[in-house]
C-alpha cells in the first residue's frame, strides 16, 4: 500500500487544479480519475455544448439572414463537421490539461475506479482490472454527478440518449423527444431544432425552468414556441415502443387525457445525481444525504477531519464555476491558512438557450416567500438600443431591489448577451453599488449594458 500526502478523486473543474496545486506545494498527490481529464465541463459539458451551439446559433442567423437585408438562397447543416469541430475542441482542451497534470512534479495520475476500503484508504480498479492501494491524510471527493434515468416502462430498449451519447450523434434526428424543460434539456431541443430535427419538450411541472421565475418561464417559452419546438407541460412520458422499422411510439399523459407521440430519438434530461454509490464511503464513515450528495462544512469538508468533497458530488448548486471556486478555497484554507467560506457567496449562472438567460441573486419569487421589502425593474428587449440595431429584440431584463437600501438583490436578463449583462450586476451586487448610481453611470453607446440606465428608471421612487 502506498502512503500520499493528500488524494484526489475526479479530475473534474476542482480535481484537477487542486491536485497541481498541493503537488506544487510539496505534497506527494495522488490523482485518481476513472474517465478523461476535466470532467463533465470539458467532455460533456461546457466545452462541447457551446461549441455546437455557435454552429446552431450560425444556422438561425443564415435562416434568418433577409431580416436584416441579407438574402440566403440556402444552406445546409453538415452534422459529421460540426462534430468533429466539437472533438478537436473537447480534445484541445482534455489534451493540454492532461499534459499539465503529467509534467507537474509530485504529481501521480492514475486512470482508474476508487473506492474506499478503510480509513482514508482507497483501492483503485485499473483498466486492465488489477487494483491498488493507497492511503493519505489528505483526501478529495470531485467525482459529479450522472444523469438520472426514470423508471418507464420500455425505456431500456429503444436506445435513448443522454446528454453525453447525444455528443456522439453524427446525423440529425428527425424528430427528438425531451424528456426535461430545463436547462440541459432546452439547450439540446433548441439546438437540434436548429439543425433541422423536430422537436417536442415534455416537462413534468406546470412550466419549464420552474426554478425561474413564471414571467421568465412564459417568455422563454414564447421564445421556442416561436422556433416550432412543442412544449408539453404537466405532463410525463408512461411508455415507450420501438418498431421494426427502428420509429419509436412514446406514449405521454398529461391534464387528463392520454396521447401516442412518434418520434426517432428521445433525449433523457430530467436530472442528475450525486456519483458516489460506487466510492463506498461508509468504510471511511462519510456521510451523505438522501440525495447521495456528500455532506460537508462551509470550509467543504466531510464529518471525518482530512476528507472534502468539491464541486456537484456535494450537491447545492451544479455550475463549473462552483467547482472551481470551491477548489480556490479549500487550496487557499489548507495552503495559505486563509480562512475562506463557501457561505454567502455569489452564485451566478447562465442558461446558453439563444436568447442566454443571465441569473445572479435572488428572483422575485424569493423576494415574495422572504417577505422583503423589494421593487421590480423590468425593461423589454424591444427598448433596449443594440437589441434593436441587432435585429433580436426576445427577451426583457428584470432587477430585484431592496426598496430601502436600494441596493440589488437579483437578476434575470433573459436576451441576447445576457450573462455578460448579468456580470455587470453582480459586480455592482458585489461592490455595493446602488441602482440609484447605476441608473446615471455613463456607460459607453451602445452597448446592451447601457440600458441598465433605462432598466433602473422604471422604478419609481
Amino acid at each position: 500500500m502506498k502512503q500520499y500526502d493528500a488524494i484526489v478523486i475526479g479530475a473534474g473543474q476542482a480535481g484537477g487544479p487542486l491536485a497541481k496545486k498541493l503537488a506544487l506545494s510539496g505534497m506527494k498527490t495522488l490523482l485518481v480519475e476513472k474517465r478523461w481529464i476535466g470532467g463533465t465541463c470539458v467532455n460533456d459539458g461546457c466545452t462541447p455544448t457551446k461549441t455546437m451551439i455557435a454552429s446552431a446559433k450560425m444556422a438561425y442567423l443564415a435562416a434568418n439572414s433577409s431580416l436584416l437585408g441579407v438574402k440566403i438562397k440556402s444552406f445546409s447543416v453538415d452534422m459529421p463537421a460540426i462534430k468533429k469541430r466539437k472533438d478537436d475542441i473537447v480534445h484541445l482542451f482534455r489534451d493540454g490539461s492532461q499534459s499539465g497534470i503529467e509534467t507537474t512534479k509530485n504529481l501521480d495520475l492514475l486512470f482508474g475506479e476508487a473506492e474506499f476500503i478503510g480509513d482514508k484508504t482507497i483501492s483503485v480498479k485499473l483498466k486492465n482490472g488489477k487494483k491498488k492501494e493507497f492511503k493519505a491524510d489528505l483526501i478529495f471527493v470531485n467525482t459529479g454527478v450522472k444523469t438520472v434515468i426514470p423508471e418507464i416502462e420500455g425505456l431500456d430498449g429503444i436506445g435513448y440518449l443522454t446528454s453525453t451519447t447525444i455528443l456522439d450523434l453524427d446525423h440529425i434526428p428527425k424528430h427528438l423527444l425531451v424528456l426535461g424543460g430545463n436547462y440541459i434539456g432546452l439547450e439540446f431541443g433548441q439546438m437540434f431544432r436548429r439543425f433541422g430535427s423536430k422537436v417536442t419538450v415534455l416537462e413534468r411541472s406546470g412550466r419549464i425552468v420552474s426554478r425561474e421565475d413564471e414571467d421568465i418561464s412564459e417568455e422563454l417559452s414564447k421564445i421556442l414556441e416561436a422556433e416550432d419546438i412543442k412544449i408539453y407541460t404537466n405532463t410525463i412520458a408512461t411508455q415507450f415502443k420501438k418498431k421494426a422499422n427502428g420509429k419509436i411510439v412514446a406514449t405521454i399523459c398529461g391534464n387528463g387525457t392520454e396521447e401516442k407521440i412518434k418520434c426517432t430519438h428521445v433525449l433523457v434530461a430530467v436530472g442528475r445525481t450525486p456519483q458516489t454509490s460506487a466510492l463506498n464511503l461508509a468504510k471511511t464513515g462519510v456521510k451523505i444525504d438522501e440525495r447521495g450528495s456528500i455532506k460537508v462544512n462551509d470550509k467543504l469538508e466531510t464529518n471525518i477531519k482530512g476528507i472534502y468533497a468539491l464541486g456537484d458530488v456535494k450537491g447545492g448548486p451544479a455550475f463549473t464555476h462552483i467547482s472551481y471556486n470551491d477548489y480556490t478555497i479549500v487550496y487557499r484554507n489548507l495552503v495559505h491558512k486563509e480562512n475562506l467560506s463557501i457561505k454567502n457567496r455569489p452564485v451566478p449562472y447562465c442558461m446558453f438557450t439563444d436568447p442566454q438567460l443571465g441569473r445572479i441573486g435572488i428572483s422575485e419569487t424569493d423576494a415574495i416567500k422572504q417577505k422583503l421589502n423589494y421593487k421590480v425593474a423590468k425593461l423589454p428587449m424591444n427598448h433596449v438600443a443594440r437589441a434593436i440595431e441587432t435585429g433580436d429584440t426576445r427577451g426583457f431584463m428584470k432587477a430585484i431591489v431592496d426598496t430601502d437600501t436600494k441596493l440589488i438583490l437579483g437578476a434575470a436578463i433573459l436576451g441576447q448577451e445576457g450573462g455578460e449583462i448579468m456580470t455587470v450586476l453582480q459586480m455592482a451586487m458585489m461592490g455595493g453599488i446602488t441602482y440609484e448610481q447605476i441608473r446615471w453611470c455613463v456607460f459607453a453607446h451602445p452597448l446592451y449594458a447601457e440600458s441598465l440606465n433605462n432598466l433602473f428608471m422604471a422604478i419609481t421612487v
